[in-house]
This record gives C-alpha cells, structure tokens and sequence, in this order.
C-alpha cells in the first residue's frame, strides 16, 4: 500500500510541475520528495524547485563578483604602473626643459617654509654655475692684476712667469666657459655633461685659487698688518674666515667694516655670531629682495644700506641694551635708528665669530644660498656705543680712526678656509 501511495504522490508532483509551467524550457526532469499525507503537495513541489533555482543563481552571481574583484585589482595594478611611468617621463622632461621653456603644470616654483633666506634666482643650475664662475675669473684677473702691480715694483723673473702662466690658464678657462654657454643656447647641454663640465672647470679654477694665494703670500710681509681685505668670490658654503678671539659678554656694542659687493639679490652674510644653544645671537645679513638686516638673539631690525653697486662702503652698526637703541651708518653718515631690538639682552660670550657666513649651528650648519659674495675688510668691534665722529673717522680712513677694543682687524686673528683669500686692502688708498 505504501509502494503504491509513493507512486501517486510522484505522479501527482509530476502534473503539478506540468501545470505550474506553461512555457516549455526543454527537457523536464521529475523529482520525487517526501511530503506530509496532509501536505499540498503541489505547493510543496514549486517551494522546492525554486530554493534550488534560487540557489544555483547566487552560486552563480558569487563566481562573477569574484571574477570582476579578480579584473579590478589587475586594472588597478596596471593603473599603477601606468601612473608610475607617466611621473618619471614628466620628470625627466622638466630637467630637459630649456631655461625659456615653461612647464607643463604652468605654475611657478613656490618659496619653501624652511631657512633658506637667500632665495633663488629663476635660473637653470647650469647658466646659475656658468655665471658663479664668470664672476671668479673676474676676481682672478683683477688680483693678476695687484699682482702685476706688485711685480713692476718688486721685479722677479719668477714672479712675472708665474703671473703669465696663470693668465694663460685663466684664458683657456674663459674659453671653456664660453664655448658652454654657446653648447647651451644651442640645446645640446644634458645634466650629465653639465656636471662633468662644472667639475673640470671647478677643479680648473682651485688650482688658481692655490697658486695665486701662493704669490700673494710673497706680498704678506710689505704691507701692515691691517692693510689687507677678505675675498669671497663664489657663493659656496665652505668659503669663509674666523675670528680667533671670541666675543666676552657686551651690554653695548659697535660694529664697522668695509664691504663690496655686487651680488644679486642679496649680497649675503658679512659676518654671524653663534653661542652655544643660540646660532643667531649677532648676525649681519642681506638675504633674497629684503633690506639687509641685524639680528641679536633672533630678533631683526631692518637697515637702510644699500651696498651691492660693486663699490667700497663703510657701514657701522651701534647697539644698546638698554631699550635695544640702535643706529646704523653707511659711509660715514647715519640713515637709520630704532630701538626695542632685544631690549636688556646681553651679548653673550664664548661663542664662534665667522665672516662669510651664516651660521646654523655653533661653528657651521652653513648655507650657500646665505654666503657672502664680496670683499671685506677693516671688521672691528667695540664694546661700546662710538659717537658720529668716531665712526666718520672710520669711514674717511682718518688717522684719527681708531681700532676695535673688543676684536681689531689684524691678519694674525683671521683665519682663512676654502678657498676665501686676502690681498691688499684698496678702499683707503682710493679715498686718499
């Protein structure tokens, strides 16, 4: 009875599958199932068939997600990829750039937020390098020509083959010098010959540097101690001098010197003073479009020089704790006061004075973009506050002057690095 039961119920399902279907979708299979006696069976039969449909279509929709997760992350890479080497050809097609050339993004180079005061001309490093090296075979010639001076009147047949041979270098170096700044007009120039040109005419120019302080040193004994300038002719940062002798403690100070300079913009650092736990305690800086300006513990005061015309000026700069007075002269006559500029901070002592040079940390830390480019000489300071006809003696190079108590220019307390050279002073001579 039971056999025959199940045979029913299959064919009961079996009508009910045929008439829930009104469509033929191809070859029909019969399934059989199990259902309570009082169950309707038909009902039964369409849930069945449709879980298992039901079924079959998420297994199916879960295989496409993973393929289309499987496509996505391979676009991804390639996206990546792609990205990546679109970078490199927009970098490398900027260093090729020429200097009239724009690029692609049309924006200018904006300021970064960091030290670097000088700020930077709107040239390619190989025409800034061509231009640094003009301006030293400028300064090599015009200390060929002291030394052809010195030679007339102190006659060495040594001296007189040294200076020609030397003049001879100096031309073939302005040769190469030329025939780069024609390679670049052209557009032939590539990074990697610029760097090697750069080094072959740099290593050109330290020869000439040695040999020609090699032959001033033959003048060192003729002239007095005090007679002499410093000459920084490149804006490097390893250019400089030190002051032997440290500054003491001064609640009152002035500072004088003479500078030329013809440097653009800013003629850079002419001297810092750095203490221990303070690299700006005394600074003197022109940096970039902005005035030159005093520093004392990191607070600035604005001077009214004007320095860079390639000419000789004497500059003084007077300060007081008290209140912070300053005065600032230049050549003799004051242009500018002010006061509130660290006011009752003493100067400290035991610190590190460097001319050329702007200090970040005590004794160094310099910055190219900060050096001085010029000459100096006659740096002096006092630990007081000197009066208007003091400081226009100064600057008339009267025999009246007088010499800083606190450092004094002398050739014994200035030592000498990289290539910064001395040579006889002429800022006086031209006055008188």
């Amino acid at each position: 009875m039971l056999a025959g039961r199940a045979v029913r119920t299959c064919a009961l399902l079996a009508l009910c599958l045929l008439g829930s279907r009104a469509q033929d979708f191809g070859p029909t299979r019969f399934i059989c199932t199990s259902v309570p006696v009082d169950a309707d069976m038909c009902a039964a039969s369409v849930a069945a068939g449709g879980a298992e449909e039901l079924r079959s279509n998420v297994l199916q929709l879960r295989e496409t997600v993973l393929q289309q997760k499987e496509t996505i992350l391979s676009q991804k890479e390639t996206i990546r990829e792609l990205t990546t080497k679109l970078g490199r050809c927009e970098s490398q097609s900027t260093l090729d750039a020429g200097p009239g050339e724009a690029r692609a993004g049309g924006g200018r180079k904006q300021p970064s937020s960091g030290k670097n005061t000088m700020g930077d001309l709107s040239r390619t490093p190989a025409a800034e390098t061509l231009s640094q090296l003009g301006q030293t075979l400028q300064s090599l010639k015009t200390r060929l020509e002291n030394l052809e001076q010195y030679s007339r009147l102190n006659s060495s047949s040594q001296t007189n083959s040294l200076k020609d041979l030397l003049q001879s270098k100096i031309d073939d170096l302005e040769r190469q010098v030329l025939s780069r700044v024609n390679t670049l007009e052209e557009g032939k120039g590539g990074p990697k010959n610029d760097t090697e040109e750069r080094i072959k005419i740099e290593s050109a120019l330290t020869s000439l540097h040695q040999r020609i302080s090699e032959l001033e040193k033959g003048q060192k004994d003729n002239r007095p101690g005090g007679k002499f300038q410093l000459t920084f002719p490149l804006r490097t940062n390893y250019m400089y001098a030190k002051v032997k002798k440290s500054l003491p403690e001064m609640y009152a100070f002035t500072v004088c010197m003479w500078l030329k300079s013809s440097a653009a913009p800013g003629v850079g650092t002419p001297f810092s003073y750095a203490v221990p736990g303070q690299a700006n305690e005394l600074v003197l800086i022109e940096w970039g479009n902005n005035p030159m300006e005093i520093l004392i513990n990191d607070k600035v005061a604005k001077l009214p020089f004007v320095i860079n015309d390639g000419k000789w000026h004497h500059i003084c700069i007077t300060w007081t704790t008290r209140d912070g007075v300053w005065e600032a002269y230049q050549d003799g006559t004051q242009g500018g006061n002010g006061e509130n500029l660290a006011p009752y901070h003493p100067i400290k002592p035991q610190g590190v004075l460097v001319l050329g040079q702007e200090q970040d940390t005590l004794g160094g830390g310099f910055d190219a973009t900060q050096a001085f480019v010029g000459e100096l000489a006659h740096f002096n300071i006092w630990d007081r506050k000197l009066t208007p006809g003091e400081v226009y003696n100064l600057a008339t190079c009267s025999t009246k002057a007088l010499s800083g108590n606190v450092i004094a220019w002398s050739e014994s307390q200035i030592e000498i690095y990289g290539g910064a050279t001395k040579w006889t002073f002429e800022a006086c001579r031209q006055i008188n």
